[in-house]
């Protein structure tokens, strides 16, 4: 499997406002916090064109209560990975809903995803984290980190291009070839977000 990657799109931001809006009214009972991570997040960076979100709510305890109304929009949700990290819910949405009739609703322990067909229609992975966390403000520290230093942003956008030219398993094997630069540059971007608050 290829992995596409395309120069940066202004529409992204566009996309990430209306999904915003959509989320908050699905979540609106959760009061949650939501916010555009991922390379789709930092001007002038190459990505994959997928929106990735985090949304946060107030309490652990309540991430369950994300998931029935989330399928009920028209999300996919991916329980499989509640194993890799048990504080996240994954959900992928799909540029056009219609499309969600062809794939299950939940994608869990022992089912085979359908990784190149779904890959082929996302729009988004929405990533549901307590706020607060130390996964949620890796993140957001990460991201800011990219946008405030050039150099590493295009160390990273080096990166993803080269790895892109390769044949992967899935997106995860990607993702892992990725992980030993976002662990080193998260380290740093949580010291840096930290004096820069």
């Amino acid at each position: 499997m290829k992995i596409e990657i395309e120069e940066y799109n202004r529409e992204w931001t566009g996309q990430f406002e209306k999904i915003k809006a959509d989320l908050y009214s699905i979540l609106i009972n959760l009061n949650p916090k939501i916010e555009h991570i991922g390379s789709t997040s930092v001007p002038d960076l190459a990505a994959k064109p997928i929106i990735d979100i985090q949304v946060g709510i107030k309490n652990l305890n309540d991430l369950d209560k994300t998931i029935e109304p989330m399928i009920n929009n028209h999300y996919i949700y991916y329980e499989i990975y509640n194993s890799v990290m048990p504080e996240r819910r994954l959900f992928v949405g799909l540029k056009d809903e219609k499309d969600i009739r062809n794939f299950q609703n939940i994608y869990s322990k022992g089912d085979l995803i359908p990784h190149e067909k779904i890959n082929q229609l996302r729009l988004t992975h929405v990533h549901i984290w307590e706020h607060g966390t130390k996964d949620w403000n890796r993140h957001i520290a990460f991201r800011n980190y990219l946008r405030e230093h050039a150099d590493v942003k295009g160390q990273y956008e080096s990166l993803k291009k080269q790895l892109s030219l390769k044949d992967w398993k899935d997106g995860n094997e990607y993702n892992n070839a990725k992980d030993s630069f976002i662990k080193t540059t998260e380290a740093k971007a949580i010291l840096w977000d930290g004096e820069n608050i």
